[in-house]
């Protein structure tokens, strides 16, 4: 880190300065602390004796892990037994314990998470673990690749006619412990109200399924409306949505969704008579369309990548140049905003990201770098936080008001997130810009994804163009405790309401923005669509088949909207419990690219490092198998050389010198992929049968968690499939309030808000500064 950074960053009053957290995890859920300690939390990492095993886990540089190194910059480690008294005594003087023993197993009753929550009262335990610590699945193992396939993301990942294609890195995890670190703020939240600690039982498969890529949540505007689990049960060439086009030096990839984005594009080609009807403006119109992509594909063949973004951003069509690793964390975005710094690995420099948020326009970067193991005693050495809380409620944000300007993926999921933790979220929204998402295609008046994006919401509909609206606005800023949105940088202020503005009108008001690529920087003012971010990070080019470099599969995902949502929702939650402290507001600021780039940080540094890097190495089985019907498959996932040995011994192989992947493929085709993936985990290998959405709410397994609910909408015909509590705690569950039609609630808003009397909300709506749905 720069002299420059440094001081900004202890410029920074940390939103969880003051917070206690002692943690035993290891693998990549220690992701879910290390956010804790950026945002200033003191994390003491508690691991065994030479220390925890994902030291020694991921690419190694000399010796050391580059991924331990990711997930853990910025703690305390202190090697201790868990049945040491020394670790009650930390637990004593801590306000949260995260932990991800297998339950079931030595290490889970040597530290007995359930009796330690008894035993301190005050202290917020949650336990991550693959499945959760009931269910038929309760004793299953899990890799990245088994989650995303018992998700239903693996059944929609890869093209026709070849097998699935798992995702590159480790996406579900660390979209998991994103997830595990919102739902570990709102249970310390609640017990700052009550004084009451928690045991918070944390299924990775619930919390990687709800913030990757929920199949019965919020989808992508080119679903239009339609949710993942009404599409086919076939994958399908995805490719046309966001197409990837080859030109004079690598790819592009262009995102026209809105009909003035196509209407740009059609300019740009020349006015062309084959596309000039109206027709064309539509999504499924074009994407229909044999003869488009090839038009478009000659326009580019001979520009570069640079060209076709200036052209496309003069002609206002979104548009982002392939890039790989190498050319993701040089762009002058990146460098400009400083997202990632160099950090001593093994002797060696290495960058590793600088933080996932920006707390009042500095960066919530780690102190201090790879934790060494102590051995000597160790305690927290900073002051407990001295906070003054809301009063005593059933859940942690009851009370509260928030104004949720957000829109589409990742403006529905912020606001949801807080609205179901019990908050008073207004959706703003205008009647001649709504958002997008109300649409669907299949002709309902409010899109099922809508109805699940925004449940639990009320909604405001207003005219910020004028200045009656605006000085409306004003006025309901001045009651609200959090303002979200994720428009394009630079939209807010050309309203009138600059982080200045908005802190002068309401000291006490908690910001959280969230854009493509950050609030500042080259590439601030860029249209971002999700597609375009994983472009500009490296990822469109990572997610190919191995032999086909130009099989681009990422079409299929959503991420990283959902995913930023949650790491936006915990800026917000860090900003509130500061508040208890300071009194004051703040901003949070989410670069969308930058999470992404985060996740994929041991990449980054082992390119970085080169020819010193080692592993990791595979010798086992590791990937996806045929099993008997169409197009059915296992995933089958051995860790090391022993889960080896327990694959040949499960499927009978004992011949050393023949292809152990050849047997156990014609092992695993003539049975089911439950029956292959149920023998394979009973002998403690990881594996598991690709589901498809619509199969998730009638497995056993989800059933006895509860991960799922019906709701129902006065609008929609048929009942819908949402997420119900997103853990088991003592938290009360989510609300099933429907999501609002556009100005709904525009009256009951104003008069809860500010008192506004009928007849001054009747001159309001015959002004049309306010609509009122009828």
């Amino acid at each position: 880190m720069s002299d420059v950074q440094a001081q900004a960053t202890e410029a920074l009053d940390r939103p969880l300065a003051g917070v206690r957290v002692v943690e035993c995890v290891t693998g990549t859920m220690a992701h879910t602390a290390r956010l804790l300690a950026d945002l200033g939390a003191q994390v003491i990492r508690v691991e065994p004796a030479g220390g925890g095993a994902d030291r020694c886990e991921g690419p190694m540089l000399n010796g050391e892990s580059l991924s331990f190194a990711a997930a853990n910059l910025g703690k305390r480690a202190v090697a201790m037994a868990v049945t040491d008294p020394g670790f009650d005594a930390l637990l004593a003087d801590a306000d949260i314990l995260i932990e991800n023993s297998a339950p079931g197993s030595d290490a889970h009753f040597a530290l007995d998470p359930a009796g330690r929550a008894a035993r301190h009262a005050g202290l917020v335990v949650v336990s991550l673990s693959d499945f959760g610590q009931v269910g038929p699945w309760r004793s299953w193992r899990a890799t990245d690749p088994v989650l995303h396939a018992l998700s239903g993301g693996l059944s929609r990942s890869g093209l026709p006619e070849r097998a699935p294609l798992l995702p590159p890195g480790e996406l579900f995890l660390h979209a998991a412990a994103t997830q595990a670190a919102v739902i570990t703020l709102a249970a310390f939240i609640q017990r700052l109200r009550d004084g009451r600690g928690d045991h918070v039982d944390v299924s990775l498969i619930e919390a990687g399924m709800a913030a990757l890529d929920p199949g019965f949540g919020i989808a992508g505007s080119a679903q239009s409306g339609v949710p993942l689990w009404k599409m086919s049960r076939g994958r399908f060439d995805e490719r046309h949505r966001y197409p990837i086009i080859a030109c004079a030096d690598g790819h592009v990839r262009l995102c026209i969704m809105a009909p003035r984005q196509w209407r740009g594009m059609w300019e740009w080609m020349g006015r062309p008579d084959a596309f000039a009807g109206p027709e064309w403006e539509k999504l499924q119109t074009r994407f229909r369309s044999p003869d488009l992509i090839p038009a478009i594909a000659a326009l580019l063949a001979t520009k570069t990548r640079v060209e076709v973004e200036a052209e496309a951003a003069a002609h206002g069509v979104p548009a982002a140049a392939l890039l790989d690793l190498d050319e993701g964390i040089a762009n002058e975005q990146i460098v400009a905003r400083g997202a990632f710094r160099p950090v001593a690995v093994a002797g060696t420099l290495v960058p590793m990201p600088d933080g996932a948020l920006e707390i009042d326009g500095k960066r919530a970067a780690p102190r201090g770098g790879v934790p060494d193991l102590s051995s000597d005693p160790v305690s927290f050495n900073q002051p407990r936080g001295q906070w003054t809380p809301p009063p005593v409620a059933d859940r942690p944000l009851a009370g509260l008001k928030v104004l949720d300007m957000g829109v589409i993926v990742v403006g529905a999921e912020t606001g949801r997130l807080l609205a179901d933790l019990g908050a008073d979220v207004i959706k703003v929204e205008n009647g001649a810009f709504p958002d997008g998402q109300r649409q669907s295609r299949d002709n309902a008046p409010v899109s099922i994804t809508f109805a699940a994006g925004h449940r639990n919401k009320r909604g405001l509909s207003i005219d910020l163009r004028s200045d009656a609206g605006k000085t409306l606005f004003a006025r309901l800023v001045g009651e609200a405790d959090v303002l979200l949105s994720n428009f394009k940088p630079g939209t807010l202020d050309a309203l009138g309401f600059s982080p200045d503005r908005l802190g002068a009108l309401n000291p006490r008001l908690v910001s959280v923005d969230s854009s493509a690529f950050g609030a500042t920087g080259p590439w601030s003012r860029r249209g971002g669509y999700g597609p375009l971010v994983r472009c500009s990070a490296g990822l469109s080019k990572l997610w190919v088949y191995p032999d086909d470099p130009a099989s681009f599969s990422d079409g299929v995902t959503v991420y990283p909207d959902h995913v930023a949502a949650r790491v936006g929702a915990a800026g917000a939650l860090a900003l509130l419990i500061r508040r208890m402290r300071t009194g004051a507001g703040g901003r949070a600021s989410v670069s969308q690219m930058e999470v992404m780039m985060g996740h994929l940080a041991p990449l980054f540094a082992a390119r970085a490092a080169g020819d010193d890097v080692t592993g990791p190495t595979r010798a086992w089985p590791w990937g996806i198998y045929p099993a008997a019907g169409d197009d059915e498959w296992v995933v089958v996932t051995a860790r090391d050389a022993g889960e080896d040995e327990v694959v040949a011994r499960v499927i009978g192989h004992d011949d050393p010198t023949s292809d152990r992947d050849a047997a156990l493929s014609a092992w695993t085709r003539a049975r089911t992929a439950n029956e292959a993936a149920a023998q394979l985990q009973a002998a403690g290998v990881p594996a598991a049968p690709m589901l498809r959405v619509v199969e998730l709410p009638d497995q056993p397994h989800f059933q006895a968690l509860g991960t799922f609910r019906t709701a129902t909408h006065p609008l929609i015909a048929q009942d819908v499939t949402v997420e119900a509590a997103p853990a088991r705690s003592r938290l009360a569950a989510p609300a099933q309030r429907p999501a609002p039609r556009l100005g709904e609630h525009s009256a009951e808003v104003l008069a809860d808000w500010l008192g506004m009397s009928k007849a001054e909300i009747a001159r309001l709506a015959q002004a049309g500064t306010i609509e009122i749905a009828a």
